[in-house]
């Protein structure tokens, strides 16, 4: 099969969805692999590095399109781009489609395309095995991330988020037990902050008190359990999303509005249209905005921002799936393994599912 890599297009994306290596991987399983020129620069891998494995360099948009019958991208496809998919093509990618503006879905369908989504790629233990890195990434940023917006230069508070002598942590908050919530709890409480994890799942609050050995305060999610933490938090951590859909908003703009003054709001649901009322997108370049006097942080793409591992990550997951797809084609490689067919979105221009088809209608 003929493979290409298209460069990332949305704004501070410096990922590309597979490294020499994985590349590599596909010529010799006999595919031919075309990489657009500069796909790979901003994570670090040169266009001489995928040459050096056997890839074919393309020059430009119209050339990668058409090149490829297997389009690995991070993103999905650009509106500049949308006139050059043809039919049969299948597009990969975070695609987001229950978030994704109709006008580039109806573009795909009248084109005759199939989608995957990486995000809905789903095992039957309901594991997103490609999502699964980029959760971890996010998570084990989030200590980082938020120390720094807590600074007076940033925006924040001007609280340090760990302890010192006489002074206590921040106060942490994080909604959602999954697994960018647990990553974030496990690194908050090895950084000695006082951390606090909600969740509509008891299993998961008894995992994530596992991992963090105790170091943590879990609580149900409900409405009152909202109202008593949000008006005490330093940092808020949304990471709620559901399968497939968009996520739920769990706080609303008047429960925003409770918070201390320069505190900090990091939505990582964003990406699934957000789980804060107040949250909007932002990127890498202009991460921030304030909103009832809160700094809010809601970058779609966060693990961009160590573009070299998030690489290596997603090439690491996505790798098992492209060869499969590779080798039998898109259809009997869902046949064969439901994950797969669980991420089609579109196929040949039509919803895969039912589900598809409402979730679409609804988009």
């Amino acid at each position: 099969m003929d493979i290409a890599i298209p460069r990332s297009h949305a704004p501070d994306e410096h990922r590309v969805a597979l490294t020499p290596a994985g590349v590599h991987s596909l010529i010799v399983a006999g595919h031919t692999v075309f990489v657009e020129s500069g796909a790979g620069d901003s994570a670090g891998f040169t266009d001489a590095s995928y040459s050096a494995v056997g890839a074919h360099i393309a020059y430009g948009p119209e050339e990668i399109y058409a090149r490829g019958d297997l389009l690995l991208t991070v993103d999905g496809v650009p509106d500049h781009a949308l006139p050059m998919v043809r039919s049969g093509q299948i597009v990969c990618g975070f695609l987001h489609l229950s978030v994704m503006p109709r006008r580039i879905i109806d573009s795909l369908a009248a084109a005759g395309a199939s989608t995957l989504s990486y995000e809905a790629i789903r095992r039957d233990d309901g594991i997103a095995p490609v999502l699964l890195p980029m959760s971890e990434i996010c998570g084990r940023l989030m200590p980082q991330l938020a120390a720094h917006l807590l600074e007076t230069p940033s925006g924040g508070r001007g609280t340090l988020l760990a302890p010192v002598p006489g002074v206590p942590s921040a106060e942490v908050v994080i909604l959602g037990a999954g697994r960018v919530g647990g990553n974030a709890a496990y690194g908050f409480s090895s950084w000695g902050v006082q951390t606090t994890v909600l969740d509509q799942d008891m299993e998961r609050l008894r995992a994530v008190e596992q991992i963090c050995r105790g170091h943590v305060t879990t609580r149900l999610a409900t409405e009152s359990a909202l109202a008593h933490v949000l008006p005490f938090a330093d940092v808020v951590v949304g990471a709620v999303k559901t399968p497939y859909g968009r996520a739920p908003k769990l706080v609303s703009a008047a429960m925003v509005a409770t918070m201390k003054p320069r505190s900090v709001i990091i939505d990582v649901a964003i990406d699934e249209g957000g789980c804060i009322e107040t949250s909007r997108p932002t990127t890498h370049s202009n991460p921030t905005y304030l909103a009832s006097g809160v700094l809010h942080y809601a970058v779609p793409n966060i693990p961009s921002a160590v573009a070299r591992t998030a690489s290596h990550a997603l090439n690491n997951a996505l790798l098992p799936f492209v060869l499969r797809i590779a080798a039998q084609g898109l259809e009997q490689a869902a046949e064969q393994e439901r994950s797969i067919a669980r991420g089609i979105g579109l196929y040949h221009g039509q919803p895969y599912t039912t589900r598809i088809e409402q979730a679409l209608e609804h988009s």
